[in-house]
């Protein structure tokens, strides 16, 4: 079982910037070959949709077409934490976002292949 905690999120005018973090409980991470940890968001009235992900051990980033170019992901091993830098944020970035991950990760965009899943936290930009 893995528990993760986020936070970080707020009220950010448009072209600002805030950094996400989601503590992961899992102790053991480097033994799976095939742990992923992403980010997903959800606007009201939509589905939830992809962000960001990172495989653990090789550190191979994922992004959504999207949010290239304005977001990092990336993961500090000591802390067991995962980071999600978002710079120039816009409007249509407002939305909960939550944490997720999976110990035998196949694929880094799906929701339904994370079995782990954070709270979540509301990020608002205003225009």
């Amino acid at each position: 079982q893995v528990q993760l905690v986020e936070s970080g999120g707020g009220l950010v005018q448009a072209g600002g910037s805030l950094r996400l973090s989601c503590a992961h409980s899992q102790r053991t991470i480097s033994t799976f070959s095939s742990y992923v940890a992403g980010w997903f968001r959800q606007a009201p009235g939509k589905e939830r949709e992809f962000v960001a992900a990172i495989w653990w051990t090789s550190g191979t980033p994922n992004y959504a077409e999207s949010v290239k170019g304005r977001f990092t992901i990336s993961r500090e091993h000591n802390k067991k934490t995962v980071y999600l830098q978002m710079n120039n944020l816009k409007p249509e970035d407002t939305a909960v976002y939550y944490c997720a991950a999976d110990t035998g990760g196949r694929s880094a965009t799906n929701p339904a292949e994370y079995r782990y899943w954070g709270q979540g936290t509301q990020v608002t930009v205003s225009s």
